[in-house]
């Protein structure tokens, strides 16, 4: 047995067995359960959002490609105008789209934050008011 091994067993028949009460250590792995969940539920909510701007980088990617073979395809000024004006009004469409995803997904993300401190987490690291 080495010397390590010998220091770890001295110490470990030498510290108390309940240096924590159960009633604290329950109550302690609740609010860690409860600050778990509440990440994975704000996490599940990035990943939903990430996902559908992703979906809207594609569909810009799109728009894209189209304007750019309507005017490959452009025999006239007047046809270079209607491609323009058809790929300038579905930008402005799109443009009002992302705002109001943009306060769409804020206002979820910023509902889960406020639960998780509405339960009492605080960002100073007292919970439910104590100081």
């Amino acid at each position: 047995m080495s010397q390590t091994e010998r220091r770890a067993d001295k110490a470990e028949k030498s510290a108390p067995s309940n240096l924590i009460p159960p009633e604290l250590a329950a109550t302690g792995k609740k609010r860690f359960d409860e600050l778990v969940a509440m990440q994975t539920e704000q996490l599940e909510k990035l990943q939903e959002v990430n996902g559908s701007w992703i979906d809207r980088m594609q569909s810009q990617a799109k728009l894209g490609s189209e304007f750019v073979a309507k005017l490959t395809a452009a025999r006239s000024i007047p046809e270079v105008t209607t491609a323009h004006k058809e790929w300038a009004s579905r930008q402005m469409e799109m443009a009002a789209e992302d705002a109001k995803r943009i306060f769409a997904d804020g206002q979820k993300l910023a509902e889960t934050g406020a639960r998780l401190l509405s339960n009492g987490w605080r960002p100073n690291g007292n919970d439910r008011g104590n100081t």
